[in-house]
């Protein structure tokens, strides 16, 4: 069952980067193209990395280990979803003219705190095999716990971004918050009961 359950998850992930280029095929982006890519990678960005959160409590709340079977995958996909964010903002957006990215990093803490996250996503992404996991050990968790800041970054990222609608991005880090909060509590019941 595991084994058509993981490439399924795989094909679902890949739905989100089959729309945006079907809407870029067919010019369904609207009248401003970059800026619906660049929000629509955005987003998508942090639905998996709600989803990749979720995978632990969901595990303690089901009782079922299958769960924790889709984390890697849904990781990749938030590095896969943030670099086309990335690379939409720094070559469609500013066709790789360094000089206005490197001001834009330096002087908006939107762009500085999605950057930072970006930058804490690629050890993360190099080290996501089973080789890297044998490798590292213990250390490997202490990594991969970088997730947690890079969760609170890219909501924050959005917050800072949206200048009159806050709902949605609120919405987006009060989900965050309450999975982080939900893993405190896991651990703590670990620690308490062994």
């Amino acid at each position: 069952m595991q084994k058509y359950l993981k490439p399924s998850v795989f094909i679902l992930s890949t739905i989100p980067f089959l729309v945006i280029l079907y809407k870029i095929f067919l010019n369904k982006l609207g009248p401003e193209p970059v800026k619906e890519i660049t929000h629509f990678t955005g987003e998508w960005t942090l639905i998996f990395l709600c989803l990749t959160l979720s995978m632990s409590p969901l595990k303690r709340l089901t009782n079922l280990s299958v769960w924790v079977s889709f984390r890697r995958t849904l990781g990749l996909f938030v590095f896969f979803y943030a670099t086309l964010h990335l690379l939409t903002y720094v070559g469609l957006d500013y066709r790789f003219d360094w000089q206005p990215i490197l001001d834009d990093v330096v002087k908006k803490k939107y762009i500085f705190i999605g950057f930072a996250a970006w930058l804490l996503l690629i050890p993360l992404a190099i080290t996501s095999s089973k080789k890297m996991v044998k490798l590292l050990k213990n250390n490997w968790r202490k990594l991969h716990r970088l997730v947690y800041i890079i969760a609170i970054f890219g909501s924050l990222h959005y917050i800072w971004l949206s200048k009159t609608i806050f709902f949605k991005p609120l919405i987006y880090f009060i989900i965050i918050i309450v999975l982080l909060a939900f893993r405190i509590k896991i651990k703590n019941r670990n620690v308490n009961y062994g």
